[in-house]
């Protein structure tokens, strides 16, 4: 079995700041030495110069902007790269995943060449939109609070190091009563497969995350199972658009979302600390409602 995440580890904290003509949502993420930026507002020039000093002043090696279509080509400008687009992330409106490092090693991936291989042979296989049969003796059902402590044992199971604290059962709970939302899959009562959408309710959009299979039930169908429970749920919450961030050197998640009609949109290099190492992310994206 495989180390327990450990616990230990600052998480992220989100900041809201103001200046005289903008203002700036970010993640300070000291789990996996970055700053997110999620929602601005105002002179881009300032922004940036504003999260680049904060990244500094905390040591952090990686920065990613999601830019609205006006501001990219500016950030382009700043010295910024281009990693991915989140497709209707915006309320239908795409945002552009913009990066840049204060590292080396941080920007150099170390098996690009190898995921590039892995995406050809997951873009060439056949899409599967229909819903599996939950196969016997399996059941499927929403999560509940209840259900935390053994969620935190899952990931556990799985996962060396995650780039959040899903161990933790507190964590995991407040993740629920902040309005993530987790499917299940269960067999003679024993928790074999999860997975969770973190919904930004601002912009109708949603992460397709936290996905964990125990080993000797994969290849099962189960995380396809999951994903269509979840998008359900979604669409039945007026969600228009969700994506994914999944392990570029896993062929079976980046399988699921392209045969679950999910469109690749990038890969973000480094992108947080996942199975002991910091790892490519591919981005996956889809419409489920028109906005």
């Amino acid at each position: 079995m495989p180390n327990q995440m450990p616990n230990d580890r600052p998480t992220s904290r989100l900041e809201v700041e103001s200046g005289s003509d903008y203002t700036v949502s970010f993640y300070l993420d000291f789990m996996n030495k970055r700053l997110r930026v999620d929602d601005y507002q105002g002179n881009v020039d300032a922004i940036y110069e504003r999260i680049a000093d904060v990244a500094k002043s905390h040591a952090l090696t990686k920065v990613f902007i999601k830019s609205r279509e006006q501001d990219w080509q500016s950030f382009l400008g700043k010295g910024c790269m281009l990693e991915g687009i989140y497709k209707g992330y915006f309320h239908g409106m795409d945002a552009y995943c913009m990066a840049f490092y204060y590292d080396l090693g941080r920007r150099s991936s170390d098996y690009w060449m190898e995921e590039d291989c892995i995406l050809q042979q997951v873009l060439a296989l056949s899409r599967k939109p229909v819903r599996p049969v939950i196969p016997e003796p399996f059941t499927l059902r929403l999560a509940l609070l209840k259900d935390a402590e053994q969620l935190s044992h899952l990931y556990s199971q799985i996962f060396q190091t995650y780039p959040t604290p899903m161990n933790d059962p507190l964590y995991v709970a407040k993740t629920m009563q902040e309005g993530t939302i987790y499917y299940l899959v269960e067999s003679q009562d024993e928790l074999i497969s999860a997975a969770s959408a973190e919904i930004n309710g601002k912009y109708a959009n949603a992460e397709m995350t936290d996905c964990a299979t125990l080993p000797a039930f994969r290849n099962k169908g189960l995380m396809r199972l999951l994903m269509h429970a979840l998008e359900d749920e979604l669409i039945a919450r007026q969600i228009t658009c969700a994506y994914s961030l999944s392990r570029a050197l896993s062929f079976g998640m980046n399988a699921v979302f392209h045969q679950m009609g999910y469109g690749y949109y990038g890969r973000l290099t480094k992108n947080c600390d996942i199975y002991d190492k910091y790892e490519d992310m591919n981005l996956w994206a889809k419409t489920l409602i028109k906005p």
